[in-house]
């Protein structure tokens, strides 16, 4: 069985495990539990505050004291015991430190992920710029399986979508014990300093100016990402309000509309070797800010009518908006750190985009759309929120393009094979 097949298989179900509840949870919610909409929103808090620790720590583990398949698969079937007990909570209080728990176990996995599938690779001569993408392409695949399944086994509203993520996640957690040993790199060195030994050498990258750049931008642009997750699918329940578009298929079926987005991923996905050797990481960072802008430019003059083209588009653009960040900056910062802190680098990335980024951007957010765009009667007034996260997107990526500096040098791409 071939390396990339068996890392295939881990991508594919890594997502699959978090698409099975991600979208429908909000079903399970209001449907199943009818438990009070405005305790919801920091359901989906728990995933940003476990990135603020949770990636980093793991990944220091995974550096000096335990395989990285080791440790992402014990993460997994952890997870999986929560998951599992999910549908027994019978109050929201707890439900929120539950699926916290989950995420404490779940969150830290996608950087052990790019760990594992980076140094397997690397070890098998393979050329990770060019083989990794179509290998995480299968990710995103697994994400929108998952939803398919979901949805015609008729486990929307129901407790089983918690199964199907735990019966996932198990099987996961004991697969990811097969695959090739992942050892730590930062053991057994005699007169370490006090971060050496304290696992805290990936920290040390903020020491380069440059690298201090790119993780603060990371840590705007995950803001960004967070503006999308939260609001998108709300933008376009609210047109049920409108006379004019209650019956258009973008309000019926939202969900739908949606996942045109994760469908525009795989694509972009596989783009990515040829923009990153032909662009470098600053273009192809400044394409996914600039994408970003156009994003939220088309859902502000959109609508389900005939501006729906707009609403198609912007998700069609999501693509190269969230592509060329996420997985062009896990390639860039593989290129930028030491092989010996690879796990401890990609949880610091996952930590200022999901952790730090996410819980500013949602919390300022939502602080600023409550205050100066949502009416008396608790409507929005969506076409100058869209503005609103345009301009931020905009002003970040002229920003980005004036104070991160950074010559393009094809040769490097190239040596993240060795």
């Amino acid at each position: 069985m071939s390396i990339k097949f068996r890392l295939t298989v881990m991508n594919f179900l890594q997502f699959f495990v978090w698409g099975s509840w991600l979208i429908t949870i909000g079903a399970y919610w209001f449907q199943n539990k009818h438990w009070a909409g405005d305790k919801f929103g920091v359901i989906f808090s728990t995933m940003g505050i476990a990135s603020l620790f949770m990636p980093s720590i793991m990944g220091i583990i995974a550096d000096k004291f335990i395989n990285a398949e080791k440790l992402y698969g014990i993460c997994h079937i952890c997870g999986a015991v929560v998951l599992f007990t999910l549908p027994m909570v019978t109050d929201p209080t707890t439900f929120f430190w539950v699926i916290l728990l989950n995420m404490i176990f779940y969150m830290p996995t996608i950087a052990l992920a790019i760990a594992v599938a980076y140094t397997s690779l690397k070890n098998n001569g393979k050329d990770v710029v060019k083989d990794y993408p179509p290998i995480r392409v299968w990710g995103t695949i697994g994400f929108i399986a998952a939803l398919w399944v979901v949805s015609l086994l008729g486990f929307e509203t129901s407790a089983s979508q918690f199964y199907v993520a735990s019966a996932a996640s198990l099987f996961l957690g004991i697969y990811s014990f097969t695959l090739p040993k992942c050892p730590p790199q930062l053991t057994g060195k005699q007169n370490q300093s006090f971060v050496d030994a304290m696992g805290l050498t990936s920290f040390t990258l903020f020491k380069n100016k440059k690298m201090a750049m790119f993780f603060i931008f990371s840590m705007l642009l995950g803001a960004a990402l967070q503006l999308t997750n939260a609001y998108g699918d709300t933008f376009l329940h609210d047109f049920a309000k409108v006379p004019a578009y209650k019956d258009a298929i973008a309000v019926k079926y939202p969900a739908i509309i949606m996942s045109i987005s994760q469908i525009s991923e795989t694509l972009f996905i596989l783009a990515i070797p040829f923009f990153l050797r032909r662009f470098g990481i600053k273009q192809v960072m400044l394409f996914s800010m600039f994408a970003w802008v156009l994003r939220f430019g088309l859902f502000a003059y959109g609508n389900p009518g005939n501006g729906l083209w707009m609403i198609v588009l912007s998700c069609i653009v999501y693509g190269m908006a969230f592509d060329f960040f996420n997985i062009s900056g896990s390639l860039f910062v593989e290129t930028q750190s030491d092989p010996k802190i690879r796990a401890s680098a990609q949880g610091l990335f996952m930590m200022m985009t999901n952790g730090v980024g996410a819980v500013l951007g949602s919390s300022v957010s939502g602080f600023i759309i409550q205050k100066y765009f949502t009416a008396a009667d608790s409507t929005k007034d969506w076409y100058h929120i869209w503005l609103a996260f345009g301009a931020y997107a905009l002003v970040v990526g002229v920003l980005f393009l004036v104070l991160f500096k950074h010559k393009h040098n094809p040769q490097e791409i190239q040596n993240v094979t060795h």
